[in-house]
């Protein structure tokens, strides 16, 4: 393990999207702002000391601003629109519009509390951390690679979630470069106009590169499959089928009072099922693998790092609620907890252990 850790190679791409996946859940776990402020700093840190110079690792930025602008939403709707929440310190008191009566349990205007605007901060800002943390998987996990990890029966679902994932970072390369251009040559980049010229350029570039794409995935056999018999058609769809309703059952279950009994067998069994499905269903399509990426001890960590959060976050949630929840009636100032903070800080552990990469690496 020790030479494994010495030996410098690219991470597996699961790992990345493990770790900020388990980001994420650690942080609808908490309503406490100091502990999704961590959640940020932390996945921050890690996205500006990990991530390489590639056209995929620059989403981190337009992710962020999408959750700001979630949480600006959020609180522009409970300004608007109210909310059922009592509260006493009045902000500020709008103007109420009347509404018919078939929109009842509808307000637009009307007093605006502090305790209606905590909440909206608090539940805003939980979803801004989620798609932040989102964004940090983006930024640091290869596409690509993350293609070639995974089951040939999603090979083709996948290709399209990675063209459609690349496509809006080579748009806003697009966008710069000839705006670029057009401002070294004097001509104007802004307005109506300038969008015209701007925009009509980066369509072509666009159409011209969908094209090679779709000629170099024909030249590779995409969209072919081998034939297998009607009896193995069959059971990869009674396995898929079953495999997804026993996931649903058991989901339900778990989340129901009645069902705590058989919540989890079920749900262990849908997911059996449903992986002996994709097994099987990975024989319409065989392919090879160029250089497989292997999970080693560098991509356990970074996974596990992220796992440890997640995990104390649902410990701390069921044995300290109040700390992980700060009241918002009557408000209560939010404090830190401890060890579940010690837990997020693990997350750092991928800046100190995770591979130095190719300053330019290959899209």
């Amino acid at each position: 393990m020790r030479a494994d850790l010495a030996r410098p190679r690219n991470l597996h791409a699961a790992a990345w999207w493990l770790w900020a996946l388990s980001l994420g859940v650690a942080a609808t776990r908490t309503t406490n702002p100091l502990l999704h402020a961590l959640l940020i700093a932390t996945s921050a840190y890690v996205v500006v000391t990990c991530r390489p110079d590639a056209p995929w690792s620059r989403s981190y930025s337009a992710f962020v601003k999408l959750a700001l602008a979630v949480l600006l939403v959020r609180l522009a709707f409970a300004v608007t629109l109210g909310s059922p929440l009592p509260g006493t310190h009045v902000i500020v008191t709008l103007p109420e519009l009347p509404l018919p009566d078939w929109a009842q349990g509808i307000r637009l205007g009307g007093e605006v509390t502090g305790e209606t605007l905590l909440f909206a901060f608090y539940d805003g800002l939980k979803l801004a951390t989620l798609l932040i943390c989102v964004g940090a998987a983006n930024a640091l996990a290869n596409p690509s690679r993350l293609l070639k990890s995974l089951p040939g029966a999603l090979y083709e679902i996948g290709v399209a979630v990675v063209v459609a994932l690349t496509f809006a970072p080579h748009f806003i390369a697009d966008v710069q470069r000839v705006r670029a251009a057009r401002r070294l040559r004097g001509r104007p980049d802004k307005g109506m106009r300038g969008l015209l010229h701007v925009g009509l350029p980066v369509l072509e570039g666009a159409l011209e590169r969908s094209v090679a794409l779709a000629a170099a995935m024909d030249a590779r056999g995409y969209g072919r499959t081998a034939d297998v018999p009607t009896r193995v058609r069959r059971t990869t769809t009674a396995l898929t089928l079953g495999g997804l309703l026993g996931i649903c059952a058991g989901t339900y279950g778990l989340l129901t009072a009645e069902g705590g009994t058989y919540g989890l067998p079920v749900l262990l069994g849908g997911a059996a099922a449903a992986l002996a499905g994709l097994r099987l269903g990975g024989r319409r399509t065989p392919r090879t693998r160029y250089r497989p990426d292997r999970w080693n001890a560098r991509a356990f960590l970074v996974a596990g790092s992220g796992a440890v959060a997640a995990v104390a976050l649902f410990l701390a949630s069921a044995t300290d609620p109040a700390a992980l929840h700060p009241g918002v009636i009557p408000p209560v100032a939010p404090t830190l907890p401890l060890w579940p903070a010690a837990a997020i800080l693990v997350g750092l552990l991928p800046a100190f252990i995770a591979p130095n990469v190719p300053h330019k690496e290959p899209s």
